[in-house]
């Protein structure tokens, strides 16, 4: 059996930056975790690392966005309008690459973890799948055929405006769209209206029934994309909370209203489920970036 090739791989996160140094999740030579400060500090940090490792032939960023995944646009690589403060406008991709000198993928973070996921975690042999976290922010992560589904930009479905629970009028917490998907379930969002952090929410706390009923609707999109075969959901809001699982399976049920009428579909519980990889899933796509990346230049 060939062995895989050896792979770099750089998952850049809000808060720390986790860089891996694998051929999979069975073969991980080294690990190093770096805390996200400045642009500067932070990527003259992952340099550093790179430098000290040998042997990989091709470079994947997994990456916090938005993100510029246009080839042809002069941003390429870049991490666009961001609310991070000194990051909108950081040249990530072309930069690494630079340094590192090998093919380099590029994509966000939450793609990779759908890549990673269909690779080798909860959605293991299939090639059309969809990653949502949602945590303190949400995002959806689209794959078909084992690739990223790309056009113009990635998709931002955690930016969509559902359909209000009746009597709800609450403004949303997202400071571009108010009452989008983000500014009504992700974490930040719960706590804003709750003065809670989701974490210490009972169970049968009210709160959770309008969250539910947003992501219902999301699943509920991705369903009409025609893409996923399973949707894989993680971030701290899902993974932290496991009665959140059944509820936000019957709301997307309830919404598609029988519209759909597939058996893979039908069954929810296995049709949407928690991720397999936990925290490693994130650097691990990163690798799988890599890898496509080499695949694209296999005389690099």
């Amino acid at each position: 059996m060939v062995e895989a090739p050896l792979i770099a791989g750089i998952e850049l996160g809000g808060t720390k930056i986790n860089c891996i140094l694998a051929r999979g999740p069975d073969d991980i030579l080294d690990e190093v975790r770096i805390p996200t400060t400045r642009p500067d500090e932070t990527l003259a940090a992952v340099e550093a690392v790179l430098d000290r490792w040998r042997g990989f032939v091709a470079l994947g960023i997994a990456s916090f966005g938005p993100v510029s995944i246009d080839h042809g646009a002069g941003d390429y690589g870049h991490i666009t309008s961001t609310p991070k403060p000194g990051w909108a406008g950081t040249d990530v991709a072309r930069r690494l690459e630079r340094h590192a000198g090998v093919p380099t993928g590029f994509h966000t973070d939450v793609v990779g973890a759908a890549l990673a996921e269909a690779r080798w975690g909860a959605a293991k042999g299939l090639r059309d799948v969809a990653y949502v976290t949602v945590g303190t922010g949400i995002g959806v992560g689209l794959i078909a055929g084992g690739r990223p589904v790309d056009g113009l930009t990635h998709a931002e479905f955690g930016h969509i405006r559902p359909v209000r629970a009746p009597g709800d009028e609450w403004v949303g917490n997202c400071p571009f769209h108010g009452a989008c998907m983000e500014g009504l379930a992700a974490g930040t969002a719960i706590a804003a209206r709750t003065g809670q952090p989701a974490s210490e929410l009972s169970a049968d706390h009210p709160a959770w029934d309008g969250v539910a009923h947003a992501l219902g609707q999301l699943l509920h999109t991705l369903v009409l994309t025609g893409v996923p075969r399973r949707i894989v959901m993680g971030g701290g809001v899902m993974v932290g909370t496991t009665h959140l699982f059944p509820r936000v399976r019957a709301a997307m049920t309830k919404s598609l209203a029988g519209y759909i009428a597939l058996p893979e579909v039908a069954l929810a519980e296995t049709f949407v489920v928690p991720p397999a990889l936990g925290g490693n899933a994130g650097p691990l796509g990163a690798i799988l970036l890599g890898e496509q990346a080499l695949d694209a230049h296999p005389a690099s």
